[in-house]
């Protein structure tokens, strides 16, 4: 009698939890919902006018637009467009390079910072500086630097005598000087994203790994890096998308140029809006952008799941 007595009591127990969870849940999802309605609203109305807009010739004049419905006619445009596939291997190979720099650079910052056992505030601080300053600043700086005629850099090769080059201005090295700008502003965000998967990381398996007479490079090799798989995908997911996307250091350093050595994906989308009038054509070079980076969040998000699995 005793123990139906006490697991009647724990069953009433646990069906009055599970009410109660459930109405909390309940409550939770009717408080939330009018949020996630309106960020889902805010988040899908953009790109469906976006993509409306990609089956029509729109036109403007007399301060009035005319939408002329050409169907699929814009996208087929665009294998056709040699500005387009100019700007679509510029801008995979751009994001390709300055990625994968800055997670060696940021990864190996992340190690020397965590190795240190004084000053280490100050240590972060310097390597999070060029992070903390805006865009169109960081172009005038560097656009200041690259200059041929007195520019930093060629004033540091003629102490070598190096003959001065024009780093903005020859096809072959201007997007090269454009990923080193990009390189030298976003390393400090791998850095600190890097920095903090590191110092999460547990202690023991180091202590363990001492002991059993494991070098430093065999600690990286085998205990580090495997840990901080899942965390470095993750930044170079962010970093992919945000490369995938620039604009303002293209914009402020060379227009494009010289060509269309420098021509990236979202300056190409910004003539065709702002400068051709040519706003449908401009929408489908958008859309296909944006499937371009949710097809490389998707790869990441899979490769993720996957390395965190394994691990």
């Amino acid at each position: 009698m005793e123990w139906g007595a006490a697991r009647s009591l724990a069953l009433l127990r646990m069906s009055t939890q599970i009410t109660t969870l459930h109405d909390d849940v309940r409550w939770r999802w009717i408080s939330f919902s009018p949020a996630l309605v309106i960020m889902l609203v805010l988040s899908v109305l953009p790109v469906a006018n976006l993509v409306a807009m990609s089956f029509f010739k729109i036109t403007w004049a007399e301060g009035r637009s005319t939408w002329a419905p050409v169907g699929f006619a814009n996208y087929a445009a665009l294998g056709e467009d040699p500005l387009y596939r100019a700007s679509l291997g510029n801008t995979v190979l751009f994001a390709a390079v300055s990625v994968t720099v800055q997670m060696l650079l940021g990864f190996a910052l992340a190690l020397l910072c965590s190795k240190a056992l004084r000053a280490r505030a100050l240590y972060r601080m310097i390597f999070i500086l060029p992070i903390l300053i805006p865009g169109i600043v960081v172009g005038a700086i560097w656009k200041l630097i690259f200059n041929a005629d007195f520019g930093l850099v060629n004033q540091i090769l003629e102490l070598v005598a190096i003959d001065p080059v024009d780093w903005l201005g020859e096809p072959s090295i201007a997007l090269l000087s454009v990923v080193i700008v990009d390189v030298w502003h976003w390393t400090p965000f791998c850095f600190l994203l890097l920095l903090a998967s590191l110092e999460s990381l547990p202690q023991d398996i180091y202590e363990s790994a001492k002991i059993d007479g494991a070098s430093g490079w065999q600690e990286i090799a085998w205990i580090t890096l495997p840990l901080m798989l899942p965390a470095m995908l993750v930044t170079a997911a962010f970093r992919l998308i945000v490369a995938f996307k620039v604009f303002d250091e293209v914009y402020l350093l060379t227009s494009g140029g010289p060509g269309t050595a420098t021509e990236v994906m979202s300056f190409t989308i910004y003539q065709r809006f702002f400068t051709e009038n040519r706003a449908g054509y401009g929408a489908a070079m958008s859309v296909s952008a944006i499937f371009i980076v949710c097809l490389l969040l998707s790869l990441a998000l899979t490769a993720r799941r996957r390395a965190g699995s394994a691990t």
